[in-house]
């Protein structure tokens, strides 16, 4: 009982919300949005290259990308498990409420137990992420070529433009989740999220550099709001199979890159097989009308190191169809003799993507769970950070 008392109640919960949710809202910091950001810095400043229009078109194609690359990003922010980290159900055996597992369950992986009848969860997490490659091209140290001018037959450009990007997003995820029955579990999240952005242009003339263009500009504001539920269609002890759905509703501002700018439906399949201290989970789905249609996939392995505390693993990838990857493309110059351009674009290509977590959950007290973990991509498609740590906090009502 003496633990009890010192258990932080729910209104501590929300009043914590209150000010994570204060601190990462508002208005758009800049005049111009991302967007506008973006095209300015990529599009060619100095480079005679004889062909605006190509320049144009080269720099919207790449603008794109990148704006389809973070709003992918922010689309597929990691929402946590459904389930939550306490599930109940009845003992018949018993004729009273015992736990389904004394596992808390996988990160973001669904698992295929429910939380139980009127068992109700709130969590808010929060994650930071500075990118700092695209494509395996490094976004940050300046290098990323842009345009270029080559004489035919030498191996270096003798004019070339670069460009450097710091992008940042911060986000602050509010999580909720209701047992209906046994077996149906409904829930949302309601994502609010900061995107910044930094860059500059220069050119470099026969070993001369020249600074061409600055710019940034940052936005923050409501995210795209999850909508979720899943049924549980076979359960053996905390083992079983479950069908779960997902919309993601187009509430974030698309200019700003805080949303996709579109509903995205996913359907799942989910299974999973537990014992006494190890389970194993896995999940296939299929995401329409995304940045990118997309199949998804994910497997977790779950460890009770203690009865408080529960080790993660988890291997997610998505096949994208479409959604493009960076090149550079090479054409003669209209005017000049023996000069080529090298100007950066982006063309449409299906991709894969692969992501791993690790981290713990934690019953610091009562229905209290602290999860912390660490994602870091396995490859180098699209928008990538080093490692990207995530906290949450996550209480559960009703036992």
């Amino acid at each position: 009982m003496q633990s009890r008392a010192r258990t932080p109640s729910p209104r501590a919960l929300f009043s914590a919300v209150l000010i994570l949710v204060g601190s990462t809202a508002g208005p758009a910091s800049a005049q111009q949005s991302i967007t506008d950001v973006l095209t300015f810095l990529l599009t060619n400043r100095s480079i005679a290259t004889g062909d605006f229009v190509r320049d144009e078109q080269a720099a919207v194609a790449t603008r794109d990308l990148l704006a389809r690359f973070l709003a992918l990003e922010l689309a597929t922010v990691p929402v946590s498990s459904s389930s939550g980290g306490f599930t109940y159900r009845l003992d018949p055996t018993l004729g009273t409420v015992v736990r389904s597992s004394d596992s808390f369950g996988p990160f973001f992986a669904e698992r295929s137990l429910t939380s139980g009848r009127n068992q109700a969860s709130l969590a808010v997490g929060y994650r930071s992420t500075t990118f700092d490659n695209i494509d395996g091209r490094n976004l940050r140290d300046g290098t990323m070529v842009s345009t270029a001018s080559i004489l035919r037959g030498e191996a270096a450009p003798f004019d070339i433009e670069t460009v450097a990007l710091r992008i940042r997003t911060d986000t602050v995820t509010l999580t909720g989740n209701y047992g209906v029955t046994d077996r149906l579990d409904i829930g949302g999240a309601i994502p609010f999220v900061r995107v910044s952005l930094q860059g500059q242009r220069v050119d470099t003339y026969r070993g001369r550099e020249l600074l061409q263009a600055t710019g940034s500009a940052s936005a923050s504001g409501l995210g795209d709001v999850v909508v979720r539920a899943k049924y549980n269609l076979l359960r053996d002890g905390a083992s079983g199979l479950a069908v779960a759905g997902e919309a993601r509703l187009p509430t974030g501002n698309e200019q700003d890159l805080l949303g996709a700018g579109r509903t995205t439906l996913t359907p799942r399949l989910i299974g999973s097989y537990e014992r006494a201290r190890v389970g194993i989970h896995g999940e296939l789905g299929y995401s329409f009308r995304e940045v990118s249609d997309s199949l998804g996939y994910a497997v977790a392995v779950t460890v009770v190191a203690v009865p408080r505390l529960t080790l993660v693993g988890e291997l997610s990838g998505l096949r994208l169809g479409g959604l493009g990857r960076l090149t550079e493309t090479t054409q003669s110059h209209p005017e000049l003799v023996g000069v080529d351009t090298i100007r950066l674009t982006g063309v449409e290509q299906t991709t894969d993507r692969i992501l791993a977590v690790a981290g713990v959950k934690w019953n610091i007290a009562g229905t209290w769970l602290v999860t912390a973990n660490v994602r870091r991509p396995l490859t180098a498609v699209g928008l990538n950070a080093g490692w990207v740590p995530t906290v949450t906090f996550d209480y559960a009502f009703g036992r």
